[in-house]
């Protein structure tokens, strides 16, 4: 890692913040065409949070019960911890049979 890096995972530790890329998946992609695909958090409650200014759609579209959050492909609970260069995806409820 070149020493900037360090810093900047450095900056990250005491923060608590990671820079993280974002992803939506079904209908929610519908509603999060404007939004960046890199956010700084430190989990994906926080993501929510920060989305709510700008997206209050998507933003009830994510506090409905049946969406999941899945950081670094595993299903997990809104408070996960965050680390820098992780994946949060966020996915609608699923119908099928």
């Amino acid at each position: 890692m070149k020493p900037s890096c360090w810093k900047r995972l450095a900056a990250n530790l005491e923060t608590g913040l990671a820079m993280i890329n974002v992803l939506f998946f079904g209908r929610l992609g519908d509603f999060a065409t404007q939004v960046p695909s890199t956010i700084e958090a430190s989990t994906p409650a926080e993501i929510r949070e920060l989305l709510a200014a700008d997206f209050p759609e998507l933003v009830r579209e994510l506090n409905q019960p049946q969406v999941l959050v899945s950081v670094n492909k595993m299903i997990v609970g809104w408070d996960q911890p965050l680390f820098d260069g992780g994946e949060v995806a966020f996915l609608p409820p699923v119908t099928g049979g």
